[in-house]
């Protein structure tokens, strides 16, 4: 095993880049679908939003992350990937100019597919930067003593960001005195093409070695070949764990903020209030975790977290004023967040090392694709096959559109449960190869003809 110790540069880099990173995929994730909802007054084009950019990751994923093995580069394509990454959030409050233009034919619907458009584009700079290069990053300076406190610290970043812009962003957004998603926008656009600007200065240079044994393009296809895959058969069941783990999540996440806004109608101070204190908690709560997760050991975590996860949604379904949001808001986010956590290391233990950047897009398919195209259509089946009077909203143009629901928690919860499968299973095995003697990570020589 590799002895690393990150040193302080390391640790700015995943902090810095995470956080950042994190900012712009709360905008892609949950924001971008509030903004398409307010420009375009229904939520139709949520889920096909949703899977094209998951579509749309995968695919920069698997070419740039083989790219990036290739030639052997992390920090050029992270630095340069944030930079061109703020410039395509900087262009987003174009929609709303398209929607208002009285010389436009169909303005509305032209800007909720100009917002999908941008949304595919940004994925494209962010996937490359993050998704691709970074995870692989964080892959290549970790080892299995220290991943665990590193990948509870990157695990909480989405809930500090989404912290962050509600307590933050949203009185800006909120405002009646200037636009507040175009100052939004450029507040956030700016920040991540600062933050690939600073990266380049902060980051330590590459050592990865460019990996040229094979062809490009056979090396985008390396983690689907057979031989690969029987050679690394406990990534892949740790993907499928996280793949239905993160179709559950995906069932209600994106219209998680639609549902606590319009359906609940908790709204202006409430909102920030009880969001706040949900992430504020969640956070401390998953920080805790993550300083024991390594000596714990992650396998004696997963089932437990992720049962807290299902307590979590199962609480959200019954629970509908404030006070009761903000308790099962917390168990459910506290539980997410850990199992994000473990999940993500027992893959970072199981990816060969010298070969993180090919496996990217494998890890793509299973935790971004597959998830965010199926994930939200469930959603959307279920709030709409539960419809009723109490969940109808009368839009701006004095339309009724239909809005998410407590459905989509138990939807959740459901699949949830057919996740814990896969991790019983990772448990029996790993308890099999410690009795043999065997140490459970990735094989050390993985190369396959």
């Amino acid at each position: 095993m590799k002895e690393n110790k990150l040193g302080i540069r390391n640790w700015i880099t995943f902090i810095m880049i995470g956080l950042i990173g994190q900012f712009a995929w709360t905008i892609e994730n949950m924001y971008l679908n509030r903004y398409l909802f307010e420009i375009v007054q229904n939520a139709e084009l949520v889920p096909v939003m949703v899977a094209l950019s998951a579509v749309a990751a995968t695919l920069t994923t698997l070419l740039m992350g083989a790219l990036s093995d290739r030639l052997g580069k992390r920090k050029l394509f992270i630095s340069f990937g944030y930079i061109i990454w703020g410039v395509t959030i900087l262009l987003f409050p174009l929609a709303r100019v398209i929607a208002e233009s009285a010389i436009i034919t169909n303005a509305l619907f032209l800007a909720g597919v100009f917002i999908v458009i941008m949304d595919c584009l940004m994925t494209f700079f962010g996937s490359t930067a993050n998704d691709a290069c970074f995870n692989a990053y964080v892959t290549d300076t970790t080892n299995t003593n220290n991943r665990g406190k590193v990948e509870s610290i990157l695990s909480i970043l989405p809930l500090v960001s989404m912290l962050v812009i509600f307590g933050g962003m949203e009185s800006i957004i909120a405002s009646d005195t200037f636009d507040g998603w175009l100052v939004f926008f450029i507040i956030i656009g700016a920040i991540t093409l600062i933050a690939g600007i600073v990266n380049i200065f902060v980051m330590p240079k590459d050592t990865l070695k460019p990996n040229k044994e094979e062809p490009y393009f056979k090396n985008i296809f390396y983690g689907f070949r057979p031989s690969v895959i029987k050679k690394n058969v406990m990534l892949y069941v740790c993907l499928i764990a996280f793949m239905l783990f993160s179709i559950a999540i995906q069932v209600f996440f994106p219209y998680f903020i639609i549902y606590i806004d319009k359906g609940l109608g908790i709204q202006g101070f409430d909102f920030i209030l009880t969001l706040g204190i949900v992430l504020v908690l969640a956070c401390i709560i998953t920080v805790v975790f993550g300083l024991f997760m390594d000596k714990l050991g992650k396998s004696r975590i997963m089932i437990p977290a992720l049962g807290v996860t299902i307590v979590g949604a199962i609480l959200m379904f019954f629970l509908k004023e404030q006070i009761g949001v903000m308790i099962g808001g917390t168990i459910l986010m506290s539980g997410y967040m850990v199992s994000t956590a473990v999940l993500n290391a027992k893959i970072r233990d199981y990816t060969p090392e010298k070969e993180a950047g090919l496996f990217q897009g494998v890890r793509m398919i299973f935790s971004v694709c597959a998830p965010m195209v199926t994930g939200p259509f469930i959603g959307e089946a279920l709030y709409k096959a539960t419809t009723d009077a109490n969940n109808l909203y009368e839009n701006d143009y004095g339309e009724m559109v239909v809005i998410p629901n407590e459905w989509i928690f138990l939807g959740a919860a459901i699949v949830l449960v057919v996740a814990v499968a896969p991790l019983i299973f990772i448990i029996i095995k790993e308890n099999k190869m410690k009795k043999a003697g065997i140490e459970p990570i990735a094989p050390a020589e993985n190369k396959v003809d």
